[in-house]
């Protein structure tokens, strides 16, 4: 459930030291394995559908509780005081050094539940985190956190950890103990979670006997489609997944006051559903939401079982759910090639083509939701500073959420999903002011600097700011000349009043300057140069070069030379800049410096 802030610590506080001598009368037989075997995960179900231990990744149907539960009077007290109807119920091991991997738990069953955890054995340096934010759960502590956000746990000493984990809807006495919860973030002075001992009466405890209704109403639905475009980064290509959206709600509505919930209407109500996730599948692939999630695996976990004939498999359990959107991991990417250079020196027409090489993988364009859409990298919430990222950005959190939304994202020229360890293309303008970042994620990355006359670059960013197609920000504070265009770089405010022609001179040569700057301190076997020139003059030379320095192959010819790119504002031509030459000529002694240095780096 997405919660106002990423951890409630409840007004609740039990006996870890009791609780943890009802664990171990449990006979180790009882544990079950993670369903996807990842080492050191293991589970003790409580409550399942029906009270059946083997059923105890199931989601659908009545809960009760297991026998091995109905003989633990200390853990029926807790469960009681937590007043809620009760869905799943598990303890939850982690063995020493193990972890739970990043994770968005985007379901249908989590999207009203909440998950409360009671830690039992437990350390200090055990860490939760959700989000940005990073915990340690001391052992009798009682605490929910939002499932919405990527969240990861780390058990990094040789002690098991294990935790009581309960799935709730709640409940009026429930929500008004939520109500008097500490944020995470909130002074613990004054505040006193009340005991609740064990021995003396069991609450009675209230099951779930409902998940989810099949078909959907008309309305929950709604909701919940809305509810996933409302967490959408705002991304050029959101426009046609969300018509789609629409046009797909309409037509359960349709459906809904035809059929309402009879068995008859199930096959249609079915078919809409199948034919719409396969689409969006197609017109959504890639597109990010804020928490990091993909927004087409988001769609298939909340709305899958929206249509569910009556013979349906329903036990898909939590793990197996999530894994197509919530199992990204540190994800086996592997040798990437990343393309930089300063913006408009074709770097397009590089990646579109060399997308096109067996092997590689991209995620269709530029990566601005990817990369920005992780809230500290965003820079709104940078002050605005530039778009320059560096090493120390790359935190190890960061690093895994970055690493995962590439994987959930990428494709290969068959549109393929990568199936294992893969190799991955990237180009986006900004980023040549982010190697040392990506460097620290990936220290095996490769780096193609794609050098173009400068004249032309130049002449080219005029066009791209005038043409108003490229405003990376349109509200910059304290900006008062057209909205921003291309990358943010470093000193921008410094250039506030100034010209057209002198905002885009400061722009190459900060982009250039810092980016040689970073090129030159990698391994010179990890960078390669590609000329924009050789690029059109012979295009399959160029391209051949590259993939042996990057160590892929090529298998296509260019038997009518190279197409437009995606971002070409008009027909390029070498003198095409001398249209400009009367901004563009006053500019150049002052940038000479910079242009014999990357005239000369273009030489390596």
């Amino acid at each position: 459930m997405k919660l106002p802030v990423p951890f409630i610590q409840l007004p609740l506080r039990f006996d870890a030291a009791a609780l943890a001598a009802e664990v171990a009368t449990f006979d180790e037989s009882l544990w079950q394995p993670h369903p996807n075997g990842i080492p050191g995960n293991s589970a003790l179900p409580l409550i399942t559908v029906n009270g059946d231990p083997a059923r105890g990744d199931a989601l659908q149907g009545p809960m009760r509780p297991t026998p091995i539960l109905e003989r633990s009077p200390y853990f029926l007290k807790v469960l009681g005081s937590l007043e809620a109807v009760l869905g799943r119920c598990r303890l939850m091991r982690l063995s020493g050094h193990a972890e739970v991997d990043l994770h968005v738990d985007s379901d249908y069953y989590w999207h009203e539940r909440v998950r409360v955890h009671v830690p039992i054995l437990t350390q200090p340096t055990v860490r939760f985190t959700a989000g940005e934010h990073t915990i340690n759960m001391a052992a009798g502590e009682c605490w929910i956190f939002d499932t919405w956000l990527l969240h990861h746990v780390l058990n990094d000493q040789d002690h098991q950890r294990i935790h009581l984990v309960a799935d709730t809807v709640g409940g009026a006495a429930f929500w008004d103990l939520v109500n008097q919860g500490r944020p995470h973030a909130a002074p613990r002075e004054g505040w006193e979670p009340r005991f609740v001992a064990p021995g003396g009466a069991t609450p009675p405890l209230m099951f779930e006997n409902v998940n989810s209704q099949s078909p959907m109403s008309y309305w929950e639905l709604r909701d919940l489609v809305q509810f996933i475009l409302n967490e959408a980064q705002p991304q050029p290509r959101m426009g046609p997944a969300a018509e789609l959206c629409g046009v797909f709600v309409r037509n359960w509505q349709t459906l809904w006051f035809r059929h309402g919930s009879a068995a008859e209407g199930m096959d249609e109500y079915a078919a809409h559903l199948a034919g719409f996730l396969a689409r969006l599948a197609q017109v959504g692939h890639g597109l990010t939401l804020r928490n990091g999630a993909d927004l087409v695996a988001a769609m298939n976990g909340i709305l899958r079982r929206a249509a569910r004939p009556a013979d349906a498999q329903v036990d898909l359990g939590e793990e197996r759910a999530r894994q197509p959107a919530s199992r990204p991991t540190t994800a086996l990417i592997e040798r990437p090639v990343f393309i930089v250079s300063p913006p408009r020196s074709g770097s397009s027409l590089l990646f579109e083509t060399l997308a096109h090489a067996p092997g590689l993988h991209t995620i269709g364009g530029e990566s601005h939701g990817v990369i920005e859409g992780i809230a500290a990298l965003d820079t709104r919430q940078r002050d605005h500073e530039s778009n320059r990222l560096l090493a120390d950005d790359a935190t190890p959190m960061i690093a895994e959420q970055l690493r995962a939304r590439f994987r959930a994202a990428a494709f290969d020229r068959d549109r393929k999903p990568p199936m294992g360890a893969f190799r991955l293309l990237e180009k986006t303008p900004k980023n040549a002011l982010r190697i040392p970042f990506f460097n620290r994620i990936f220290p095996d990355a490769l780096f193609i600097y794609l050098y173009r006359d400068p004249r032309q670059v130049l002449a080219s960013m005029l066009e791209a700011w005038e043409s108003g197609g490229f405003r990376t920000y349109r509200d910059l504070p304290g900006w008062t000349g057209l909205p921003w265009s291309l990358l943010l770089t470093p000193g921008w405010r410094e250039l506030n009043g100034a010209s057209l022609g002198d905002i885009v001179a400061a722009q190459w040569q900060t982009t250039t300057e810092l980016l040689l700057d970073d090129l030159e301190a990698l391994p010179r076997e990890r960078v390669a140069v590609a000329r924009y020139d050789a690029l059109l003059t012979d295009p399959l030379a160029e391209v051949r070069r590259l993939c042996e320095f990057a160590g892929l192959t090529w298998d296509r010819q260019f038997e009518h030379g190279l197409p437009l790119a995606n971002h070409t504002v008009s027909a390029p031509h070498p003198d095409k800049w001398r249209r400009r030459e009367a901004v563009i000529a006053p500019l150049l002694p002052r940038l000479e410096a910079t242009l014999q240095r990357a005239a000369a780096f273009a030489r390596r």
